[in-house]
């Protein structure tokens, strides 16, 4: 299954939801629904990375096979739609590229970059890291016993960086993408961790199969 980007969001609160999504599981989709529902965007795009730029992507189907699944996770979900606007671009993803990009596609659209708290005190080390939050809004998922008050402090050797920066809420998720692949190389259940037509795709390409990383990998 392969496509092309998302369908014109038109201008508006455009939310971009960032990953490898190997596969895209039921936690990448609640973080996309508060985002939506929190922030007041009108739409979040799922988009996968062609090359992941600082880790391995373990046991990867490939960019298309993880654009595909985060097709199939987002279903008719009229929130949410799946750019591979990272893979058609190809080679590492970069966030600056990305934003870039995006606002040549939706001119007009006020963007909205969505990142996990670790992601975002690790932002002085992305590639121009102010450009970046001149180009988005920066929303960081909060979960219980993070350290807002440090991550501010690594953005704020960003010029400009305290003002682009929004918290919003998320349940704590225990499970990641690295889980659904060691279940499924032990032939153990991912129901109710990916959905339905996400555990259909694995299951006929016979994805994950092999035995994969240790508990810590990504």
């Amino acid at each position: 299954m392969t496509g092309t980007s998302a369908p014109d969001a038109g201008p508006g609160r455009l939310g971009v939801l960032g990953g490898t999504f190997n596969p895209p599981h039921l936690g990448h989709l609640l973080i996309a629904q508060e985002a939506f529902d929190q922030l007041k965007l009108d739409r979040v795009l799922l988009m996968p990375v062609a090359v992941p730029p600082h880790k391995e992507a373990h046991g990867d189907p490939g960019p298309d096979a993880r654009y595909a699944m985060c097709q199939l996770a987002i279903g008719a979900d009229e929130r949410f739609a799946a750019s591979d606007l990272e893979i058609r671009r190809g080679g590492p993803s970069y966030t600056v590229d990305t934003l870039r990009a995006l606002h040549a596609t939706y001119p007009g659209a006020e963007l909205t970059f969505i990142v996990g708290g670790d992601m975002a005190a690790s932002l002085p080390t992305w590639r121009d890291p102010a450009e970046v939050v001149s180009l988005a809004r920066l929303a960081v998922a909060e979960r219980e016993g993070a350290a807002r008050a440090d991550i501010l402090d690594r953005l704020a050797t960003i010029p400009g960086a305290a003002e682009q920066v929004e918290f919003f809420n998320l349940p704590r998720i225990d499970f990641s993408s690295s889980l659904v692949r060691r279940r499924v190389a032990a032939g153990q259940p991912i129901t109710y961790m990916v959905p339905e037509p996400v555990a259909k795709y694995i299951e006929q390409h016979g994805l994950y199969q092999s035995p994969v990383e240790s508990p810590t990998s990504a």
